[in-house]
């Protein structure tokens, strides 16, 4: 039988320790653009004898939890990979509940992150996705469209390396059309036909769960963030968790090849 005590005696601390870890903020300082892995919801399950599936509906909490602070502290971007495009090698009923989260969450959550001001981003390949998810995440991104607060990037069917080779592809094709000569590309045209056009980079990549790889995550917006890995599992992530996060950001010595 599951324990409660712990769950309960650690939360408990968490929000005793917000205070103190707000603190320790510099908030002139904040990255403008977290990107989270959200890592770990299978393991949690089984570590405590449940199904994965409640590994999953946990990390959905959280993710919830997560927002709300990044609306909080006022973090321009915010983008977690959700669902890669490895993950349909996962077992076809988890891939199910998966995508009925999805479904599931935005008809819960919409209204409120509408008035919150959040800007819903759906990032990735979404044509192979069901058809009743890719209908809410439409819905999503349509209804937020003009929200000037944080922006939320939800990457789902997503693959760094695709979304790489179908930058190039479409630079390409502007190229055959005479569109576009080779010589006019840099990185800042060819950013700007990546999911993520017009958002900077990120800054800070988050990776729960203890894994030390990204997983074919951003590789291209990677290129100059700052790495934080932690032990702790996406569903016990929270809001001081991201603090912890962002308080060793601030610490470190952002050189971009160059000296401090």
């Amino acid at each position: 039988m599951l324990k409660f005590s712990h769950l309960f005696s650690r939360f408990f601390k968490d929000k005793e320790d917000e205070p103190e870890l707000l603190k320790q903020i510099d908030r002139t300082k904040l990255p403008q653009h977290v990107a989270i892995i959200m890592d770990g919801n299978g393991r949690w399950a089984q570590s405590k004898g449940l199904p994965r599936s409640a590994g999953h509906r946990a990390g959905v909490e959280t993710l919830r939890n997560i927002i709300e602070a990044c609306v909080e502290l006022e973090i321009k971007v915010l983008t977690v990979y959700a669902f890669s495009t490895e993950n349909w090698k996962r077992p076809e009923a988890e891939v199910r509940i998966l995508m009925n989260l999805i479904v599931e969450y935005l008809r819960k959550e919409l209204d409120e992150m509408h008035r919150q001001n959040i800007s819903i981003r759906p990032i990735g390949n979404l044509g192979p996705l069901p058809e009743e998810a890719k209908k809410e995440l439409f819905r999503a991104r349509e209804t937020t469209r003009n929200n000037t607060g944080l922006i939320f990037n939800v990457a789902l069917n997503y693959g760094g390396r695709k979304e790489i080779v179908e930058a190039a592809k479409a630079i390409g094709a502007k190229i055959e059309a005479k569109k576009m000569r080779a010589d006019d590309i840099t990185e800042d045209i060819f950013a700007g036909h990546l999911f993520t056009a017009g958002q900077p980079d990120p800054d800070l990549l988050i990776r729960p769960s203890g894994e030390l790889r990204i997983s074919n995550y951003l590789l291209w917006q990677l290129a100059y963030a700052e790495f934080y890995y932690t032990g702790v599992y996406w569903p016990d992530f929270n809001k001081a968790e991201l603090l912890k996060a962002i308080a060793d950001f601030q610490k470190r010595s952002r050189r971009y090849g160059g000296l401090a």
